[in-house]
């Protein structure tokens, strides 16, 4: 993708924890390490049921004395209200980020353009927000958590042009990067299938958090069958759970997709035995395609 380009994420919000408890209380919660979250650093991490299945992920980044917690919008409330559950007698504040708007910025050069290195999580301010790194994966480009009054004018200070109507969309299945519960099943997803081990949403050598025993234990004991990967489409796009055939046997289903690009949740095993490149999914013929940053 040539040029630079700067894409509203409309579907994003945040939420904000404060107070002098805010590192102690998100450690014991979360798959990443919240201790090396700073003005300089931003990570991505998940909460998980106490059986390790998976509730919510968002990106956590640090302004002034407050963690910011980019999140999915449509579910904002519920990552609330379960948060709140384990405020107890913690010294901790809780609110909504009014006023915050998160922004995808991506394209040839774009992290040059924003003084930032290619290193996964790399962050620095930007006006009175913060722009870092993708911490997943520095391909997709740059993140930024900015005032909704002043967005516009910086990027465009910074030769960031609007993009078209889901070129991040496009971008983003490309490079088989899930986005929250469109791609992820709450309650049942775990973290590794999830591709979170590959992508740096979780802290192996970090203390206790809710889900933990099960994420390990599937790590240590190779127990990891199926994972999210890109696929290819060539047809109409399959509908979110269409079953993936090779022949009579079932390789996986589909997640979200747009146009010729989508994800699938995919049996390693039978995908590695299964006689055919393409897969059937619903009318359209499905190709699994390994991400450049796969390392299963």
């Amino acid at each position: 993708m040539t040029g630079l380009h700067f894409e509203r994420l409309e579907s994003r919000g945040v939420v904000t924890v404060g107070g002098e408890d805010r590192n102690t209380f998100l450690q014991g919660l979360i798959s990443n390490d919240i201790d090396r979250v700073s003005a300089d650093r931003a990570i991505w991490a998940a909460l998980l049921t106490p059986q390790g299945k998976y509730l919510h992920d968002f990106f956590v980044a640090a302004i002034g004395e407050t963690i910011h917690l980019d999140c999915e919008g449509a579910r904002l409330m519920d990552l609330g209200k379960r948060l709140h559950r384990f405020k107890l007698r913690a010294q901790v504040e809780l609110g909504i980020g009014e006023g915050w708007t998160v922004y995808a910025l991506f394209g040839d050069g774009a992290l040059d353009a924003l003084d930032l290195p290619a290193e996964a999580g790399a962050a620095r301010s930007l006006g009175d927000g913060i722009v870092y790194t993708d911490p997943r994966l520095p391909e997709v480009g740059a993140r930024a958590l900015l005032r909704e009054s002043d967005a516009s004018n910086i990027m465009e200070s910074l030769g960031f042009s609007a993009a078209k109507s889901n070129s991040y969309e496009s971008l983003r299945l490309e490079l088989g990067l899930s986005d929250g519960s469109r791609d992820l099943i709450v309650e049942k997803s775990t973290l590794l299938e999830s591709n979170f081990d590959e992508l740096h949403g979780v802290d192996w050598a970090k203390g206790c958090y809710m889900g933990q025993e099960l994420t390990a234990r599937t790590k240590y004991r190779a127990l990891v069958r199926k994972r999210l990967m890109p696929v290819r489409i060539d047809g109409p796009t399959p509908e979110l759970g269409t079953p993936l055939m090779a022949g009579d046997k079932e390789i996986g289903e589909m997640r979200s997709g747009l146009d010729t690009r989508g994800l699938a949740l995919i049996r390693l095993e039978r995908l590695e035995e299964a006689d055919t490149d393409a897969l059937i999914a619903g009318d359209a013929q499905v190709f699994p395609e390994k991400p450049i940053w796969a390392r299963y």
